[in-house]
């Protein structure tokens, strides 16, 4: 009996490095993703009706093969009135989803916001056209 933690690897030529098997099947990895950006598109910045995944402030959102959820998100502006609640009310939508494991959200500024990366949905809205 051995005290090694077991490791899944796929196995690879010699001289070639293997790579690691996901414990997350790609349509389990589907699901979340396709969850997750709902739940995120739930979140609302109170001083503007759009919701942040539109507005463009997910930049990143990983899913590791643990469950636990990387996402990079940023503000309008660093002197935003929510960003105090923002990156939690992220972190809450984004742990609801079934199967999610720990959720980080990491607050970015680069590159900074810009009205060009709102999608067409959140310009009409907005009335930005």
């Amino acid at each position: 009996m051995t005290d090694d933690p077991k490791t899944t690897e796929a196995t690879a030529p010699a001289g070639v490095p293997a790579e690691p098997v996901s414990a997350l099947t790609q349509d389990e990895i589907a699901r979340m993703t396709d969850e997750i950006v709902s739940a995120l598109k739930t979140v609302y910045d109170p001083e503007i009706p759009a919701d942040i995944y539109e507005l463009g402030l997910i930049y990143k959102v990983d899913i590791k093969d643990d469950r636990a959820v990387d996402v990079d998100m940023t503000l309008t502006t660093p002197n935003c009135p929510a960003a105090g609640e923002l990156p939690m009310m992220v972190e809450n939508a984004v742990a609801s989803v079934a199967g999610v494991g720990p959720v980080k959200v990491s607050v970015v500024w680069d590159p900074p916001w810009d009205p060009s990366r709102m999608s067409d949905e959140a310009r009409v809205v907005l009335n930005m056209w």
